[in-house]
């Protein structure tokens, strides 16, 4: 049996999916028919996205949110991780990042040393695009603004981060730019029901053709 993590922020929490419940769920659904289809492979996924949440809040939960869902007889553990979007974040009143590049790789590389505890079968998912016109400032808080400028080099840190350390790491960001991304988005920054579709396909994709399961 293959137990599951994944977590993240609202849009793996699946934010504005309202066919779904977001690409986790989406996956979740695929894996299960897997399971039903083929008995001896059993998963079990746990969505544990966190609206809000960047690489420090989840540093903060995740080794006892992992240990919660832990069995002695887990024959596989599997987390994926889809974090960074917040820690990107432009902050007006300080007329800085969030955080700056080089602390969201040091948080990532403390995240996966925690990780590395558990299990060795670590992914990490890309950053999505936002349509800025709606995002700087974004409505609900005005002195955060999401940048795809701030969201691509923080993308890069994590994809060459990931090359660095020989893990998974799932290209999104320019797989939708690519696209008419803005109608993929439904507040401009979390995904509608569609753009959450296309993440869940990269991510099946990306599993099935690494046999990853």
């Amino acid at each position: 049996m293959a137990k599951i993590l994944i977590f993240g922020d609202s849009i793996a929490h699946g934010a504005w999916d309202t066919e779904k419940g977001g690409w986790v769920q989406r996956t979740k659904s695929f894996l299960d028919e897997e399971t039903l289809s083929e008995s001896e492979n059993e998963h079990t996924i746990y969505n544990l996205g966190v609206s809000g949440n960047n690489t420090e809040d989840l540093l903060e939960r995740f080794e006892f949110e992992t240990k919660q869902r832990l069995k002695e007889d887990d024959e596989e553990l599997i987390f994926i991780f889809a974090i960074g979007v917040n820690d990107s974040q432009f902050i007006h009143s300080k007329n800085g990042l969030k955080f700056s590049p080089e602390e969201y790789k040091s948080n990532l590389n403390q995240l996966l040393n925690l990780a590395k505890k558990f299990s060795s079968k670590i992914i990490f998912v890309g950053l999505t695009p936002v349509d800025e016109a709606k995002t700087t400032p974004i409505p609900w808080n005005t002195d955060k603004s999401y940048k795809n400028e701030y969201i691509k080099k923080f993308n890069d840190v994590l994809s060459e981060f990931c090359k660095e350390k020989k893990i998974y790491f799932i290209e999104i960001f320019k797989e939708l730019i690519e696209k008419d991304y803005q109608s993929l988005l439904e507040d401009g920054l979390h995904p509608n029901s569609e753009g959450h579709k296309k993440v869940f396909e990269i991510v099946r994709d990306f599993i099935i053709k690494n046999k990853i399961l």
